[in-house]
């Protein structure tokens, strides 16, 4: 049966790939183009951190978008739960052309927190582009649980992530290549409150997990414009946990071969149509366990594929398109389902547009995906992809005052299995946290603004709502079930942003987040019981001084409220702590 699996598989990953290689995507689409930027900050929860080839310049720190990212011991929960936050120990600088090739950022804090970015550009032409890059977050410091004897535990992380980049634009096309490294060593410092500190079934809280990331990338795109686009695109990654269920197991090695393609043509001056596709191959080495080990590893190789085909037209005040995603997920949980694949926007007054997304997707959760989305989740299970069948936004965008710009928004996401994170469930003795399967429902809505005044002053304030509908997929035991929430997920959340630059060479930034709601449950006394998590009531503050227009020092003060929050329950965040450091173009 296993060989006909493995034939099943290999046959599959063929067909599809036959696919991808005759239909590859549209240049001009804004989600497809890539582009070789530097992400001066890193986390684990982006994986597009590695691409570089711009410098960064001395400058206040850039606020971005991110998923969750509360301290630099980071547990980023889930993509769609947005929350701007500045966490612990973490610089950004605006990112610009410069004359200068090479970037250097070094800082250091309580709680042994040190961060270091180095990047160098071989070359930097319109022609040819070859960068270096190299960036480093570790901490190692005692953090209070916040259950049950108030006790201290020791938290060790450190993260490096480097790699090497290089493209080449021809005249009409453009290709690259890349290799990436990741090292990523912690330790699984959860508190179980049904057993307190003791994990004899699994690691000990001093114990170092590690897990290493190698992948290569290359591709080739059309420049955007062209009558006849094309794109293709390879990429491998090779994942492993250095143990499995304890130091006396390996753990397993997961390898995720990518194949993205597609093609797009344009006709009648404002028309264009095109085929997108996308597979991922998923193969898994596992290490030989002792006779009678349980549990048995169940980890099975599998592709995952997706293939939309659209028409887009553009008119003087719109923009329409028109595609589906039919997605098929092969293995023992084999499913074909599809998903729409739309987007509108128009005009209706002066800087004001009307907009509307719908879209869908297959997510992943591989081993190495759950890794960047909570590294303490249990290294021995194998998740099963997440299916969106629905993922779908409206709103309405506006700059029509000066220096003003509001978004007012709603929408609707509906996922099957989608996974959701528990610390412990029932005859388990662990200090690691669960994924487990969840049909959800998302109904959001919220609004966002932002104002500017002549580069001085800027503020910017968002809110969400968040209404959740969760059904669980399997049946559970030990009592009567709980009432299912979205578990670690904030109901309503905050964010505040305000930058002010007193004169021309200084910055200082206060950011300011609040989410709540967050919930989530406990096997305790024979029973299931819910718990509400404490919110996360957070204020950070930077300020950066520009000594020249090469060097500047900055200082961050975090958690400024001094706060108790969980990341996820019996995963204590950082208190208050501070950093100092430096950033440096030569």
């Amino acid at each position: 049966m296993k060989a006909m699996k493995t034939i099943y598989n290999v046959k599959a990953l063929c067909v599809v790939t036959m696919f991808a290689v005759a239909g590859t995507i549209q240049a001009q689409d804004d989600n497809l183009k890539r582009e070789l930027t530097l992400e001066r900050e890193y986390d684990p929860s982006v994986q597009d951190a590695n691409k570089v080839n711009t410098l960064p310049d001395v400058k206040q720190p850039e606020i971005q978008k991110k998923a969750i990212s509360y301290s630099t011991q980071t547990v980023p929960t889930d993509p769609e739960a947005e929350i701007s936050l500045l966490p612990s120990g973490k610089i950004m600088t605006d990112i610009l052309y410069n004359k200068n090739r090479g970037y250097l950022n070094a800082g250091a804090g309580t709680n042994l927190n040190i961060n270091g970015d180095f990047g160098y550009h071989f070359l930097n032409t319109d022609k040819d582009q070859l960068n270096l890059f190299f960036s480093h977050r570790s901490s190692s410091g005692k953090h209070e649980y916040l259950q049950g004897e108030k006790l201290k535990q020791k938290v060790h992380l450190n993260d490096n992530l480097g790699g090497l980049n290089y493209m080449h634009n021809s005249g009409k096309a453009s290709m690259k290549l890349g290799a990436r490294y990741g090292y990523s060593a912690f330790n699984y410092f959860g508190y179980n409150e049904s057993i307190g500190l003791t994990s004899p079934a699994t690691f000990g809280i001093d114990t170092k997990q590690v897990n290493q990331q190698i992948g290569f990338n290359a591709g080739v795109e059309s420049h955007e414009g062209a009558p006849l686009g094309y794109l293709l695109e390879i990429d491998y990654t090779n994942f492993s946990h250095k143990y499995g269920l304890s130091e006396d197991i390996d753990g397993i090695k997961e390898n995720t071969i990518g194949v993205k393609g597609g093609m797009n043509a344009l006709f009648g001056g404002n028309q264009q149509i095109g085929v997108f596709g996308k597979l991922e191959f998923l193969n898994y080495s596992l290490p030989t366990l002792p006779s009678g080990y349980l549990p048995e590893l169940e980890f099975e190789n599998h592709a995952e594929i997706t293939l939309s085909p659209y028409y887009k037209v553009e008119g003087d005040i719109w923009k329409i398109k028109l595609g589906a995603n039919v997605m098929f997920i092969t293995g023992n949980h084999d499913k074909v389902f599809a998903s729409p694949n739309i987007a509108a926007d128009v005009t209706i007054a002066d800087k004001t547009v009307l907009y509307l997304n719908a879209d869908g997707k297959i997510q992943s959760n591989s081993a190495y995906e759950l890794s960047l989305r909570n590294r303490y989740v249990n290294p021995w299970f194998d998740v099963r992809p997440s299916r969106t069948w629905l993922d779908s936004k409206v709103g309405l965008k506006s700059g029509v005052a000066p220096g003003f710009w509001f978004d007012v928004f709603a929408g609707y996401k509906a996922t099957d299995d989608d996974i959701l994170f528990i610390q412990t469930v029932e005859d388990s003795y662990i200090n690691y946290s669960i994924s487990d399967y969840y049909n959800t429902k998302l109904l959001f809505a919220g609004a966002e603004l932002k104002y500017n005044y002549q580069n001085v002053f800027e503020f910017s304030l968002k809110g969400v709502f968040n209404n959740w509908d969760v059904k669980e997929t399997s049946s559970w035991e030990g009592g009567p079930a709980p009432k299912f929430e979205a578990y670690g997920r904030p109901k309503t959340e905050v964010t505040a942003l305000i930058d002010v630059r007193p004169v021309e060479k200084l910055t200082v930034s206060a950011k300011y987040y609040l989410g709540t709601g967050r919930k989530t449950v406990q096997y305790k006394l024979s029973q299931w019981d819910p718990i509400d998590m404490k919110n996360i009531n957070e204020l950070n503050v930077t300020g950066l001084y520009n000594i020249t227009s090469n060097v500047g020092v900055y200082g961050q003060l975090n958690n400024l409220l001094f706060q108790k929050y969980d990341l996820l329950h019996g995963y204590p965040a950082q208190g208050f702590n501070a950093m100092v450091g430096v950033n440096i173009n030569f």
